[in-house]
C-alpha cells in the first residue's frame, strides 16, 4: 500500500512549460471537477493520507486520459450528424471510398495508445500501492490487529495491551501496519479518506499499510455485505496527535476491562454494538487464537496464516 516516493504524495509542484501537454490539460480538468469534487468530502476524493492521494491522482488521471479519446469522439459525432444531415446539399455521399490503410492506422492506433497508457498507469500503481508493503517513515510503525465480526469491528493494539470495538484511535502522522482476519463471514475493511480497502477472512490474516496526514475524524465502513446489520458495520477513525494517543491509551487502561474468551463471546454474538466500548487489557497473541478458533480445521486445508511482513519501525 505504499506509494513509491511516498513521502513527497500531496506536495505540489508547478509545472513547468516544457512538460507533456497533459499536465496542462488535467489542471484544467481538475479545477473543472473542483466544485464536484467539494461536494464528495469524507469520500475517496477528499484524501487524508499518502495512500488515498496516490489513489485518487490515478483515478483522475484514469478519467482525463479517457476523455482526451471520449470527447472528441463525442464532438466529431455531433458535427457528422449535423454536416450529413438531409438538408445540407454540400454534404458529398461517396458510397465507392476505397480502403485506406493510413485511416485505419490511426483509428486503432489511438486506442491502442490510449489503453497501454491505461494499463501501464494501472500497472504501476497497483505494484506501487502494494497493501503489504509498508510506508517509509523516520517514525515507527504502530500495529493494530483488526477482526471483522456480526456486525462490529473489533481493533486489537498487541503493543499496547489494549483494543476498542467500532472506533480505530491513531496518532496522526504515523504509519499504521493493519493485520486483519474475519470472525465470522467474509468482509471488507474499508477507510475512503486514508486509502484502500481489503477482505478479511476467517482463519486467515491479510495486511494493510495506512497513514493519516493530520488529526481528524475519518469514517471507516464495512464494503462487503454480511447480512441484516451490515448497514450499520462503520466505525470512526480518530487520527489525534501524538500526546492524545498516549493518554487515550492511558485512559482505556485505566477504564478496565478484559478481552478474554468470555468477552470475545460476547462479541460473537450477532448484532449490532450500540455504542463504542474498549478493553484495558489484552492477553498476548489474543489475535492468533482468534484466527485459530474461527478456523479450527485451517492447518488440515492448507489454510496457515500470511506470515508477518519484514520489520518496518522507521526508516530514515
Amino acid at each position: 500500500m505504499s506509494d513509491t516516493g511516498i513521502e513527497g504524495v500531496g506536495q505540489c509542484r508547478a509545472p513547468q512549460a516544457s512538460r507533456f501537454p497533459f499536465i496542462r490539460f488535467r489542471t484544467l480538468l481538475l479545477s473543472s471537477l473542483a466544485p464536484f469534487i467539494a461536494a464528495c468530502g469524507g469520500g475517496v476524493l477528499d484524501p487524508k493520507g499518502p495512500i488515498g492521494s496516490a489513489e485518487s491522482v490515478i483515478l483522475l488521471d484514469s478519467v482525463g486520459i479517457m476523455l482526451v479519446v471520449v470527447v472528441p469522439t463525442i464532438v466529431v459525432t455531433l458535427a457528422f450528424a449535423w454536416w450529413f444531415r438531409a438538408s445540407n446539399t454540400r454534404a458529398k455521399h461517396l458510397p465507392d471510398w476505397a480502403y485506406s490503410g493510413r485511416l485505419e492506422f490511426i483509428v486503432w492506433a489511438i486506442p491502442a495508445l490510449i489503453v497501454m497508457f491505461l494499463g501501464g498507469i494501472a500497472w504501476i500503481g497497483s505494484h506501487d500501492l502494494d497493501p503489504f508493503a509498508p510506508i517509509p517513515s523516520k517514525t515507527a510503525t504502530l500495529e493494530v490487529e483488526v477482526v471483522s465480526l456480526d456486525w462490529k469491528w473489533l481493533f486489537i493494539y498487541p503493543g499496547q495491551g489494549v483494543a476498542s470495538v467500532n472506533e480505530l484511535v491513531v496518532p496522526a502522522g504515523t504509519p499504521i501496519h493493519f493485520r486483519l482476519t474475519s470472525g465470522t463471514v467474509m468482509n471488507s475493511f474499508f477507510v475512503p479518506q486514508l486509502g484502500s480497502q481489503i477482505y478479511t477472512m476467517a482463519g486467515m490474516t491479510s495486511q494493510l499499510s495506512l497513514l493519516a496526514d493530520a488529526p481528524g475524524v475519518y469514517r471507516g465502513l464495512s464494503a462487503q455485505f454480511s447480512g441484516d446489520g451490515f448497514a450499520d458495520m462503520h466505525f470512526d477513525v480518530k487520527a489525534v496527535n501524538s500526546d492524545a494517543f498516549t493518554a487515550w491509551v492511558g485512559s482505556t487502561r485505566g477504564a478496565g476491562g478484559t478481552l478474554d474468551d468470555a468477552a470475545y463471546d460476547k462479541l460473537l454474538q450477532q448484532g449490532v454494538e450500540p455504542a463504542v466500548h474498549t478493553y484495558g487489557t489484552v492477553g498476548a497473541g489474543f489475535f492468533e487464537e482468534i484466527i485459530k478458533r474461527s478456523a479450527p480445521d485451517a492447518a488440515a486445508h492448507g489454510m496457515n496464516p500470511m506470515p508477518s511482513p519484514p520489520s518496518s519501525k522507521s526508516e530514515s
